[in-house]
């Protein structure tokens, strides 16, 4: 069986951490809005009226709708084995996926500061003045945070020997930093060896490699989450 996966077509956002599970673990999806466009993925959420998503992305299981990231990636983590088990790692690994969340939102208020429905132009006094504190507090905040995490566990992977979805996630996050923010990233690429060396073992993982190397790895925009503002960024 394959699961229908949803999100919006042209962005990898969100969706792009549910898709590297489902490639680094095999499993077999069908990304429906990318064969049938933004207009099908409006239409299918609005067919899950027993429990619905709030948005995209989410599995379509049984006319049941699996949303929220941190969820889906628990939700195949169990059903498919795919990553360390166990109750602490269980938690654990939860408990890393929605702070990796909570920092992908604060990295996209970056430039829609005021509000979701307005233009980054319309925002960009705002938006310079949220970056300051972004670069310069939240960054190495965050990332100092997974630092310790992998430290420890002193071993290469955020709950032991083996990857997880969560370090996924981490890899994620970090390439999607390191193009919103080049100049920043590089500038702290140093203090945080630990966690620049998990994306790099994530890069190169052999059950990714195909996936990384198609199209159906979206590269990262100014439509999405994570977009490279010039004037955003600094050392």
């Amino acid at each position: 069986m394959a699961y229908d996966f949803w999100y919006w077509p042209e962005i990898p956002g969100r969706g792009e951490f549910v898709r590297l599970t489902l490639e680094a673990c095999g499993i077999a999806y069908r990304d429906r809005a990318r064969e049938g466009g933004a207009d099908a993925l409006i239409a299918d959420m609005a067919d899950h009226g027993e429990a619905p998503a709030f948005a995209p992305p989410y599995l379509a299981i049984d006319g049941v709708a699996i949303a929220q990231t941190a969820n889906i990636l628990l939700y195949l983590s169990e059903r498919h084995e795919c990553g360390p088990s166990g109750m602490k790692s269980r938690y654990w690994l939860a408990q890393l996926q929605l702070t990796i969340m909570d920092m992908v939102a604060e990295a996209h208020d970056v430039h829609h500061p005021v509000g979701v429905d307005l233009y980054y132009e319309d925002q960009k006094a705002e938006a310079l003045r949220r970056a300051d504190g972004f670069r310069n507090a939240r960054i190495p905040k965050f990332l100092g945070y997974f630092e310790r995490a992998l430290a420890a566990e002193s071993r290469p992977w955020l709950a032991g020997g083996r990857w997880s979805y969560a370090d996924l996630s981490l890899f994620q996050l970090v390439a999607g930093l390191r193009y919103a923010f080049p100049l920043r990233m590089a500038t702290l690429a140093e203090q945080f060896p630990a966690v620049m060396a998990l994306h790099d073992r994530v890069a190169a993982l052999p059950e990714l490699q195909d996936y990384l190397a198609s199209d159906r790895r979206l590269p990262f925009s100014e439509d999405g989450i994570f977009r490279h503002y010039p004037e955003l960024d600094a050392p």
